[in-house]
């Protein structure tokens, strides 16, 4: 299947028919896009605001998963969870600092196995979470030296580029408070935290540059480089591009900005935390109050959670949206390079964002909770031939590891926890999946399972102290109905009229917790 259109640069062009590749391998290539902190917020999951062009079209050829939900709304955590095809108790990776093979030596990746197999595994950008894997980015999953970014972006502006802003007047700053923190022995994030103290960690920034001023279009340009030059003629490929924003620092070039204006951002319709949920289930935006413009406009309470003005509220939903626009953009120069070098009929394509994100809902911002908002994910899948489509029952992250194996060929390794959506790509047809599961470390030593139907979210919340599961020790439960409360104000357990729907969910923990073992 021909892609019928492609963007580039934030504008809808209609290209004409490349002649395909003379000589095409006989197992599809497979084209793997990570977005970092991208939640559904696209023109093709149905957001009016949203400006994405790019995303739309691939959507509009491929299979669209309208309820997917990853396995843990923070970085490393559900990154190695997808790449792995286990869910993060068997990866043992819950945090940002865990390394996947300290704790799992053995453990098959999904580009290991890909390449096991025969493929050439390549990678750019954000794939893995840089803290949880060495510095090769899991050297045992590529079949080349992973590519940097940095190093296909202009070079004056990565000669500039100082902790991924490029305003002239915050780098001449930053230099000299990052070189006096070095000469104090400052390292990682105490130099981080070090330089946040000097108010050089602005939530925003807006400036009239190219696109690879930015490490974004350096991963697109690397991207197209391999595509155009340096994939095998003799073996199929897959190739990893993972992009970072949407991700907080807000930055991106400032023609991303003009597509939106600020006083139609959306402000989110429900920002109290919902009524009976546990504390231990909610936060004060602690990832956000590290940008130094955030603290002297922030308040919290344990009624409404993190409080903004809503003119900063605005500000930060169009940073957003602008970032995640400067990303489609990006993908929209790789997908046309893949047309132009006639893989399109043989390669398939796979882009996910790897968690939700909070803009103010729940007064949350960021991800980090068991909502609904943290843990709902875009997902598109593309496989040459099989008719556009989407699929509105729960699917998981895990699914994608099952589903590439199949749909390229390869026997699917034993020890993977999620299901093959093959049969639902190529038909059209529901998979039949009933039940998501996302699990998130509270505060309070709890750890929280939830689980999502196509109606309900079932969350409980069970002891977790040093990193002990005792799932017998229940320390509180949540229930949301998303037929009748779609932006989760009320917790229902118990309440009346819910007593069968409780009990149901309740059923489905107890089968999980058999299956895992918990």
């Amino acid at each position: 299947m021909k892609y019928p259109l492609i963007a580039a640069g934030g504008l809808l062009t209609l290209l004409p028919a490349v002649a395909e590749a003379k000589k095409a391998p006989e197992r599809p290539n497979v084209l793997f896009i990570a977005v970092d902190d991208l939640k559904p917020v696209l023109g093709c999951y149905g957001d009016t605001y949203a400006h994405s062009p790019n995303i739309d079209a691939l959507a509009a050829v491929s299979t669209l998963f309208e309820h997917c939900y990853c396995q843990q709304a923070v970085s490393a955590a559900t990154r190695a969870s997808l790449l792995t095809g286990v869910r993060p108790d068997s990866t043992k990776v819950w945090d940002l600092k865990t390394l996947i093979r300290d704790k799992n030596p053995d453990i098959l990746t999904m580009p290991q196995y890909f390449a096991q197999q025969g493929y050439e595994t390549a990678g750019i950008g954000k794939i893995y979470d840089s803290r949880s894997v060495d510095k090769q980015q899991d050297e045992v999953s590529w079949s080349l030296p992973y590519l940097k970014a940095r190093s296909y972006m202009d070079p004056k502006y990565a000669k500039s580029l100082v902790n991924g802003y490029q305003d002239p007047d915050y780098a001449a700053k930053a230099r000299v408070v990052m070189k006096e923190g070095r000469a104090q022995g400052l390292s990682g994030k105490p130099l981080d935290r070090y330089m946040s103290q000097h108010g050089l960690k602005p939530s925003t920034e807006c400036l009239d540059l190219p696109d690879d001023a930015y490490q974004d279009g350096g991963t697109a340009k690397g991207a197209i480089e391999y595509l155009k030059n340096m994939r095998p003629k003799d073996k199929p490929f897959f190739l990893a591009v993972g992009f970072v924003k949407p991700h907080l620092p807000f930055v991106a070039p400032k023609r991303y900005w003009d597509l939106y204006k600020r006083e139609d951002a959306p402000l989110a319709q429900f920002r109290l935390r919902a009524e009976g949920s546990p504390e231990y289930g909610n936060h004060n935006s602690g990832e956000l109050k590290q940008y130094t413009d955030i603290p002297a406009v922030y308040e919290y309470s344990d009624v409404t959670n993190t409080v903004l003005p809503d003119e900063k509220q605005r500000e930060l939903i169009h940073g957003y949206y602008s970032a995640m626009s400067y990303t489609d953009a990006q993908i929209g120069k790789v997908l046309q390079a893949l047309r132009e070098e006639g893989l399109s009929d043989s390669t398939i394509i796979v882009l996910w964002g790897d968690h939700g994100w909070h803009l103010g809902d729940h007064g949350l911002w960021n991800k980090h909770t068991d909502f609904e908002n943290a843990t709902h994910v875009p997902m598109i899948i593309h496989v040459p031939g099989a008719a556009p489509s989407r699929v509105s029952q729960p699917v998981e992250f895990l699914d994608i590891f099952p589903t590439l194996c199949e749909a390229t060929g390869l026997k699917t390794p034993r020890r993977l926890d999620g299901v093959s959506l093959l049969k639902a790509v190529r038909s059209g047809k529901e998979p039949g999946t009933e039940l998501a599961v996302s699990q998130w470390p509270g505060r309070k030593n709890t750890m929280g399972y939830s689980l999502r139907t196509g109606r309900y979210r079932y969350t409980v919340w069970v002891n977790w102290n040093k990193r002990v599961l005792d799932a017998d020790d229940v320390k509180g439960e949540e229930l949301y109905d998303y037929e009748a409360d779609p932006l989760e104000k009320v917790n229902l357990i118990d309440r009346p009229g819910y007593e069968k729907a409780s009990a149901e969910m309740r059923a489905r923990w107890k089968e999980y917790r058999k299956k895992y073992g918990l």
